[in-house]
């Protein structure tokens, strides 16, 4: 079997930035009080002429670019996204269509928050038992255009942009070590979009007590399906959601907070673009360096979740 690991990383995130002190002059809050319970400070918005697949596409490009490849060394596009253009076609087909690269398969994956995790499970497959050489993996959303803004339990949260990662074959020992995926359909009905509305709908209390066990409880366990300890990790890329959710992984794992990416005081939570637009800001920095054991854990709706072990690398 193939070591499957990330060999290029793309991201986009829209030039509107809306505040806190924004949110304030519309809704019964503060910068405080947002701050202080979710560890947002701002947040981007796209235009209404800019849709899912377009930030999608130039990360992708993005992708493409870092990993110095050309599209048409793409041989399959899977895109985790909640919020598509159209129910179809798939925002991966958009996506192939402005890469022109027609032919390949191309398809959306739909687990909310956690959709970027699902989608790269089966990516790697697909390289790993030899049918592809290099799959094209993007998380893009425009939460903005199914978030309340008028509710000031979930109004405050979310927030759009997109990133891409490039799966292919990397050298022996790195690339991903272990996964867990899993859903829980009896929590459905605490987060989810209205049918009436169209707008997301959250029983904050009940997500947060399922984010913080399960955050943790999905690390933990590909750590050890990789015949790891949590003192072997180098550094946790979690789902932004909420500082507090994070904190809580990080503490069980163990870990200092530079060895955890928080990017959600810049970008609020992007859902399905929230873990590969934190992989992006992270290698930025220099805080990921080759032969760095990562875990990259998420949870959304559905009720859902997955995680991912692996080592950096190529």
């Amino acid at each position: 079997m193939k070591c499957v690991g990330i060999i290029g990383v793309g991201a986009y995130v829209p030039e509107k930035i809306v505040t806190n002190v924004d949110f304030e002059k519309q809704l019964d809050t503060s910068d405080e009080w947002i701050r202080t319970r979710t560890g947002i400070e701002e947040r981007r918005f796209a235009d209404d002429n800019m849709d899912t697949s377009d930030m999608a596409i130039i990360a992708a490009k993005h992708a493409l670019l870092n990993a110095s490849l050309n599209a048409s060394d793409i041989d399959m596009i899977v895109v985790a996204t909640a919020t598509p253009d159209y129910a179809f076609p798939s925002v991966a087909c958009i996506v192939q269509e402005a890469l022109e690269v027609n032919q390949i398969p191309a398809m959306d994956v739909s687990a909310a928050c956690s959709g970027f995790i699902f989608a790269l499970v089966t990516a790697k497959q697909f390289i790993e038992n030899k049918t592809y050489k290099n799959v094209l993996v993007i998380g893009s959303e425009k939460f903005s255009k199914i978030t309340d803004l008028s509710d000031r339990n979930t109004g405050v949260l979310f927030g759009d942009g997109a990133g891409a990662v490039i799966l292919g074959e990397v050298s022996q020992n790195r690339g991903f070590l272990s996964s867990e995926l899993g859903s829980d359909g009896t929590g459905g009905k605490q987060l989810y979009v209205d049918k009436k509305t169209n707008k997301v709908a959250m029983n904050g209390r009940e997500v947060f007590k399922f984010a913080v066990r399960q955050m943790s409880e999905s690390s933990l366990n590909v750590i050890e399906k990789a015949g790891l300890g949590k003192e072997d990790v180098d550094f946790l890329i979690p789902h932004q959601a909420n500082i507090r959710i994070i904190d809580s992984a990080r503490e069980k794992l163990g870990l200092e907070k530079e060895n955890v990416s928080t990017t959600i005081k810049k970008h609020g939570n992007t859902s399905a673009a929230s873990i590969p637009l934190a992989l992006f800001n992270e290698l930025q920095n220099g805080l990921i360096k080759d032969d760095d054991v990562i875990v990259m854990v998420g949870f959304g709706g559905g009720l859902t979740w997955g995680s991912v072990c692996m080592r950096w690398g190529k």
